[in-house]
């Protein structure tokens, strides 16, 4: 069981790395100006971006935890888990589909 997990993991990073060229031309072209919604850029965003954002968001609630015991004698804890935390969750929930 844990090996079929393992490879479907894999399967599903291979394509994801396998589909960044589809969107980074796009993006490479025109970096200032609002880029014109395409399927193929919806469709890397569903499949690519919204689980890579999901998962940075999770990783960057744990690294927040982990680093209030600096962040919090710094004096920078809500500017830590603006950036660890709320941002990736912005990225990942509230962006448009397709909007990068």
């Amino acid at each position: 069981m844990h090996a079929h997990k393992s490879k479907l993991l894999c399967s599903f990073l291979a394509i994801c790395l396998l589909l960044i060229p589809l969107v980074s031309p796009g993006l490479a072209a025109n970096p200032v100006e609002v880029q014109e919604k395409t399927a193929e850029g919806i469709a890397a965003d569903l499949v690519v971006l919204r689980p890579l954002g999901i998962v940075a968001t999770v990783l960057g609630a744990a690294t927040h935890v982990v680093g209030l015991i600096f962040s919090i004698p710094g004096g920078n804890a809500a500017e830590s888990g603006e950036i660890l935390v709320k941002d990736p969750i912005k990225f990942t929930f509230t962006r448009p589909l397709g909007d990068f």
